[in-house]
């Protein structure tokens, strides 16, 4: 049943093994949207009974990336509000994000989409320094004005038209073990590194030129592209802990944020660049090409198109 305050807003939460998380999430938006669609990937635990029971719409689809299950459910799920609003599973809206999701008839008509600030929570702390926070994210835009971009790794929600900003927060807080953070940053290292072998610069200037990215997206996606990338391989990772553990700050989150520095900032960036040197390797000692080394030993299609409906990589609306 729809709460009486609720926005034409639907919230869309992406699914894999979330029964920890997913009944907070949808508590925390439940009174301002009329719908919150739940797209689940195989759990094998109680993700989907828990999402319906708390109200949800649950569909189910097979996971390839977050970009290609985002796009698929913005195309198979009859969202049929004024506005989407994309929330994972481990992430609240605050009260206050929740208290203006409430009132988005009052937005500015030519606004087609607005960022958030984002909290990152880690062993039990808010992360406050580091850069790390505020940092900016698009999750609020126009029904059928908005759509994912095609990444393996760092997607972003673009919109055709102008973005504003809700200075509210969502908070990541995850509730799983350290052990699951680094099995799952463990995966992202091969997207990411899938992504710096394939995906290059092509995308980058797709996204600005078609479709807008969001400016601060944009200045963090040039950085990674032309700063990060041209630093020595293997050592970049090694000077991007120096520059949020000591020149931003990092340090005075405590031993929380010593721990997430050494394991975000070196250890997951260091771990992409091995892997991107494996990759090469392989391909090369094998004679083969990038794509048949990824597929045949990450079991991940790459050459498979993330264009779900059927607009050739057009977002919707444009």
């Amino acid at each position: 049943m729809t709460a009486p305050g609720a926005s034409s807003l639907t919230v869309l939460i992406l699914t894999f093994n979330e029964a920890r998380h997913i009944e907070r999430a949808i508590a925390s938006v439940r009174d301002v949207a009329m719908r919150i669609i739940v797209v689940d990937s195989g759990s094998t635990d109680a993700t989907r009974e828990l999402a319906a029971a708390a109200g949800a719409d649950v569909f189910q689809n097979p996971w390839s990336n977050h970009s290609r299950q985002i796009n698929w459910a913005l195309a198979n799920t009859g969202i049929d509000t004024r506005w989407t609003f994309r929330l994972d599973a481990d992430e609240v809206a605050l009260p206050e994000l929740a208290s203006q999701l409430a009132r988005l008839d009052s937005l500015p008509a030519g606004t087609m989409g607005y960022t958030v600030n984002r909290r990152i929570h880690f062993l039990g702390r808010w992360l406050r320094h580091g850069g790390l926070y505020p940092v900016r994210t698009l999750r609020l835009f126009r029904t059928g004005h908005g759509g994912c971009e095609d990444r393996w790794m760092d997607e972003q929600i673009l919109v055709q038209g102008p973005v504003g900003h809700l200075d509210a927060d969502i908070a990541d807080i995850n509730l799983n073990t350290i052990g699951w953070w680094t099995a799952k940053h463990n995966d992202y290292a091969t997207r990411e590194a899938i992504e710096e072998l394939l995906g290059g610069d092509a995308l980058v200037r797709r996204a600005d030129a078609e479709a807008r990215l969001e400016p601060r997206a944009r200045l963090r996606r040039w950085l990674k592209m032309r700063v990060y990338r041209g630093l020595p391989f293997g050592l970049r990772a090694f000077g991007l802990f120096l520059y949020r553990y000591i020149l931003r700050l990092g340090v005075l989150d405590g031993w929380q944020g010593l721990c997430f520095g050494v394991l975000q900032s070196f250890w997951y960036r260091f771990l992409v660049d091995v892997k991107i040197r494996e990759i090469r390797t392989l391909a090369r000692d094998r004679e083969q090409s990038l794509n048949q080394v990824i597929e045949t030993e990450y079991g991940l299609r790459v050459a498979e198109t993330a264009d779900t409906t059927g607009q050739s990589g057009k977002l919707p609306g444009a």
